[in-house]
C-alpha cells in the first residue's frame, strides 16, 4: 500500500504517470492537455502530502473535510517552497453549520448543493470581506448515494448563486456513481459527465455566464471525464495511494 512520504521523487513519479494519462486522454479527443488541471486530493493523508504538491508547483490541493483541511493547512511546513501559494479547495459535502469555517480557511468550495448553503456561505464571505469562489455540485448521475442538486433544479440553484454578491460561481462539479462491474461503472461515468457538460452548456447559453470549470473525474475515471470536457480532475489514490 502506498502512503504519503517526504520522498518527493515518489510523488513526482506518480504525478508524471497521471499527467501522461491526462495527456493521452486529451490526444484521443483533440484537446490540449493544458486545459485539464490535476487537483491532488490529500484527504486522510498528513501535511507532507500537501507539501509534496507545493514542491511540484501545482496550484492547489483538495480536501473532503473542513476540520481536517483547516488543521492540515496550519500544520504544513511554512519553509516548504511554494506552500504559501498553495490554494486549498473543499471538495467534500459541507454542512451549513461549518460554512463560516469553510469560508475563512478554503480558497474555493466545490460542493455547494443547496440555496441554504449558498446563503450561509455568502453571509460568511461578506463578514470576512471577501468574494469566495464556488462550484455548484450537481448529482448529474442521479445517484441517491451522492450529494448534489438534482439536474432539474440546477437552473434555480445557479440563479440563487448569481444573486450572491460575495460568491463567484466558477462552474460545476459532479461525482459519478459506482457500478456493480467495471463496465457498468464506465457507463455511469460517461453518462454522468456527459450530463454535466450538457447542463453547463445549457446554463451558459441561458444565463450568459461562462461556468468555465467542470470539476469531474477521479483516479479511476479521469479518461471518461476528459473525453466529456472536464477542466479539473480530482486525483487522490493514483497520487498518494489508499489510506484511511
Amino acid at each position: 500500500m502506498l502512503v504519503p512520504s517526504d520522498n518527493y521523487s515518489d510523488f513526482s513519479s506518480r504525478l508524471a504517470t497521471v499527467r501522461a494519462r491526462v495527456a493521452a486522454a486529451c490526444r484521443s479527443t483533440g484537446r490540449d492537455p493544458a486545459s485539464v488541471e490535476i487537483l491532488p486530493v490529500t484527504k486522510n493523508h498528513p501535511p507532507v502530502a500537501a507539501e509534496a504538491v507545493a514542491r511540484a508547483g501545482l496550484r492547489a490541493v483538495g480536501e473532503n473535510r473542513v476540520q481536517e483541511g483547516v488543521a492540515k493547512r496550519a500544520a504544513a511546513d511554512p519553509a516548504v517552497h511554494g506552500i504559501e501559494r498553495l490554494a486549498w479547495e473543499l471538495i467534500g459535502h459541507l454542512q451549513t453549520n461549518k460554512a463560516i469555517l469553510a469560508a475563512a480557511h478554503f480558497d474555493r468550495v466545490q460542493s455547494v448543493d443547496s440555496e441554504k448553503l449558498l446563503r450561509h456561505l455568502n453571509r460568511a464571505a461578506g463578514e470576512l470581506g471577501k468574494q469566495l469562489p464556488v462550484l455548484l455540485q450537481i448529482n448529474a448521475g442521479n445517484d441517491p448515494a451522492k450529494f448534489g442538486a438534482a439536474l432539474a433544479i440546477a437552473p434555480q440553484l445557479l440563479e440563487a448563486a448569481l444573486a450572491c454578491n460575495h460568491l463567484r460561481v466558477d462552474g460545476l462539479m459532479a461525482i459519478a456513481p459506482l457500478g456493480a462491474t467495471p463496465v457498468e461503472t464506465a457507463a455511469h461515468a460517461a453518462r454522468t459527465f456527459g450530463n454535466l457538460r450538457e447542463l453547463r452548456d445549457t446554463l451558459t447559453a441561458r444565463y450568459g455566464t461562462s461556468l468555465r470549470e467542470l470539476s469531474m473525474g477521479m483516479s479511476g475515471d479521469l479518461e471518461a471525464a476528459v473525453a466529456a470536457g472536464s477542466t479539473l480532475v480530482r486525483i487522490g489514490t493514483a497520487l498518494f495511494g489508499v489510506r484511511g
